[in-house]
C-alpha cells in the first residue's frame, strides 16, 4: 500500500502527463474552489459511454458554448 504522499506525487505526475502544467494546475484550483465529492462525481458524473463517444461529445458540447465560456481567458 502506498503512503499518502506518493499517491499525491502520482496523481500528479498523472495530471501533468495527461494535461499538461497549465491545465493540471486549472484543474486542481477547479475542484480546490468548493466542495467536490470525487468518488459521488464518478459515479454520477460521467456519462456511461465509450471514450470515443464521450470526446465527441464533449467537442460538440464546447463548440456550442459562447466564444468567452469555452475559451476564458483566466481562470
Amino acid at each position: 500500500m502506498r503512503t499518502e504522499t506518493e499517491i499525491r506525487v502520482a496523481g500528479l505526475k498523472s495530471l501533468v502527463a495527461n494535461l499538461g502544467l497549465v491545465e493540471a494546475e486549472r484543474f486542481i484550483a477547479l475542484i480546490s474552489r468548493e466542495p467536490f465529492n470525487y468518488t459521488e462525481w464518478r459515479k454520477t458524473g460521467i456519462p456511461d459511454m465509450d471514450l470515443r463517444e464521450l470526446s465527441k461529445a464533449a467537442n460538440q458540447y464546447s463548440r456550442s458554448l459562447p466564444d468567452e465560456e469555452a475559451h476564458p481567458k483566466s481562470l
